[in-house]
């Protein structure tokens, strides 16, 4: 199965972590975005988001390391739009506090994964069936 990892350059390791431990599992990452530079022109920013969309779409499945940029939150909206499955980690339970969270969290299409890094990579793994 194939996936991405969104979330903002402060949990840049976080992702590594996460998208190096389900590689070695099988799973195939569509971009690694922890690559890349932050960008410093209009003509960057146009190549890694269509880089960027392009790998959304053709993930099976997201996760989304919160906290969270803007750009994970638009990855997460096309990844819903196209009714595929999301998986949201959050360290603590800020993603259910009702004056901070987002609507979005709570669709169907949303596994809420609170706890540690190995607890949401055991998830997603159980969630998708995919073994060695």
């Amino acid at each position: 199965m194939k996936f991405y990892t969104a979330s903002s350059f402060k949990n840049i390791e976080n992702v590594r972590f996460v998208s190096k431990e389900l590689i070695k599992r099988g799973y195939i990452l569509t971009y690694d975005w922890t690559k890349n530079e932050r960008a410093s022109t209009i003509d960057e920013l146009k190549v890694i988001g269509q880089e960027e969309k392009d790998a959304v779409i053709e993930a099976d499945f997201i996760i989304v390391l919160l906290p969270a940029g803007k750009g994970s939150h638009i990855e997460m909206g096309i990844v819903l739009g196209q009714s595929k499955k999301v998986f949201l980690y959050s360290p603590n339970e800020e993603v259910n506090n009702y004056t901070t969270t987002s609507t979005f969290y709570h669709l169907s299409e949303v596994k809420k994964c609170i706890g540690t890094l190995d607890d949401l990579i055991n998830i997603v793994f159980k969630e998708t069936k995919k073994h060695d």
